[in-house]
């Protein structure tokens, strides 16, 4: 009860001695955190209350921050979360073929991630990598996104639409769309189709350090070599 007058009365968290701030504060987190779980539960369509037991090992406390987040209509009883909840969260989407993952890529997802709660990247179809570098990736699309899906900094990779790539957008409904340093999107263009859906996404040109580093380059040194490209 007393921490949960504490939540409603935000503006006075400057007043609170350290140790209940912090408390309040961790509160918070978690409940985001669980929203976050939520949500790329439903985009991965798995078991929303098993995704749950698999990050939060307090089943108090999760049942506690659950009924909390019912009662706030940020989730269902069915555990899906509503568009309010969606709303709490910053969304980020990253997309690519992502064939050989390198150090460029860890650096783009990674910095991705650090725009928002949530980082989901769509990993593209084979038919669809092979229209854009007009070649069949080494890896095929179910591969390729078990490999990004099991980075540790990304929330859920899905793989994307076949033929309009704003299909995975408009699925996703993210906050955000970080681009990498070398992909020949233009950021304009998106962000107007994405006007033009009815989106209001900001698109973000991520840097590199190491820019050189590319796929295609590693295939061209290594492929041979090691999958007979």
């Amino acid at each position: 009860m007393f921490i949960q007058w504490l939540k409603t009365f935000q503006c006075y968290y400057f007043i609170l001695p350290i140790d209940l701030y912090v408390i309040v504060q961790e509160l918070d987190r978690l409940d985001k955190k669980i929203l976050s779980i939520l949500y790329s539960a439903r985009l991965l369509s798995i078991d929303p209350k098993e995704a749950l037991k698999d990050s939060i090992y307090d089943e108090g406390l999760l049942e506690t921050r659950l009924d909390h987040l019912y009662k706030q209509n940020l989730i269902t009883r069915d555990l899906r979360i509503t568009d309010k909840g969606k709303d709490c969260l910053q969304i980020v989407f990253a997309g690519g073929v992502f064939d050989i993952i390198h150090p460029g890529h860890i650096h783009t997802l990674r910095s991705a991630k650090s725009l928002g709660d949530i980082l989901v990247v769509v990993i593209a179809r084979d038919s669809t990598a092979i229209k854009s570098k007009g070649k069949k990736p080494m890896h095929n699309e179910h591969l390729r996104c078990e490999l990004v899906g099991s980075l540790k900094f990304v929330d859920a990779a899905i793989l994307g639409r076949e033929g309009d790539i704003f299909k995975s957008v408009e699925y996703v409904r993210p906050n955000i769309i970080a681009l990498g340093y070398d992909q020949v999107h233009e950021e304009s263009l998106i962000a107007e189709e994405c006007k033009k859906r009815g989106l209001n996404i900001q698109v973000i040109r991520l840097d590199s350090p190491i820019p050189d580093l590319k796929s295609t380059r590693i295939k061209e040194l290594l492929g041979k070599s090691i999958y007979n490209f």
